[in-house]
């Protein structure tokens, strides 16, 4: 099926916003200068509330000192599990069913002819983004609308803590469909009831979420 030259224009902006999104959401290491450095070269082919969103990030991040950058992501996503980007966390917790959901994101990957993230775990929203945005943007796209209720439940966690981040999460889901009815409604059961727990007598998935990170690292 062709795409109209409207979808395709979409298609491309939301690539283009995905991939300054995985950019802004990535630790702000020592190749962080050089991330946003190429976040200002993709906002000067976008335009709107998207752009003006992801500059918001962009310049507060770069309004901050490179240590105090570093302090300030830690305190926001690996201290505070409601912050966490990765998006099977909410709908599966620390449990062995964890494991199971994530695989959707394995087969993706393998589907579109990459191999998972070894340094990563596959549903780590940064990922998610750099595929849709980079290798296969319809399956990416899929696996965003299908996960999001997380995605809205991470931007609801950094509009309380009032993270600049806040303004890179809602760029994204201005890529996506509105939330329906049933969504918003699983998101307030969720963000009430918390992730769920394992069962008695069950081992829990290993991976915890979020893992810390050393300063400077």
């Amino acid at each position: 099926m062709k795409l109209r030259r409207g979808q395709r224009e979409s298609t491309l902006e939301h690539r283009l916003v995905w991939q300054a999104a995985a950019l802004l959401l990535a630790y702000p290491d020592d190749q962080q200068a050089e991330r946003l450095t190429t976040v200002e070269e993709l906002l000067a082919h976008l335009s709107g509330r998207p752009a003006d969103l992801l500059g918001d990030t962009v310049a507060a991040v770069q309004a901050i000192e490179p240590i105090q950058a570093q302090i300030d992501y830690v305190d926001t996503f690996d201290m505070r599990r409601r912050a966490t980007m990765y998006l099977t966390y909410w709908t599966a917790g620390d449990t062995r069913n964890r494991g199971n959901d994530m695989l959707a994101f394995t087969r993706a990957y393998r589907e579109a002819g990459v191999d998972p993230p070894q340094r990563e775990a596959p549903d780590y929203l940064p990922v998610v983004l750099e595929f849709a945005a980079t290798v296969d943007p319809a399956a990416g796209r899929r696996l965003l609308i299908e996960h999001r209720v997380p995605i809205d439940l991470l931007r609801d966690a950094l509009e309380q803590s009032r993270s600049p981040y806040l303004h890179t999460v809602t760029a994204v889901c201005e890529t996506l469909p509105l939330r329906t009815d049933s969504e918003t409604l699983r998101a307030q059961r969720l963000a009430a009831a918390g992730p769920p727990t394992e069962s008695v007598g069950l081992q829990p998935f290993t991976l915890t979420v979020p893992p810390r990170r050393t300063q400077g690292v």
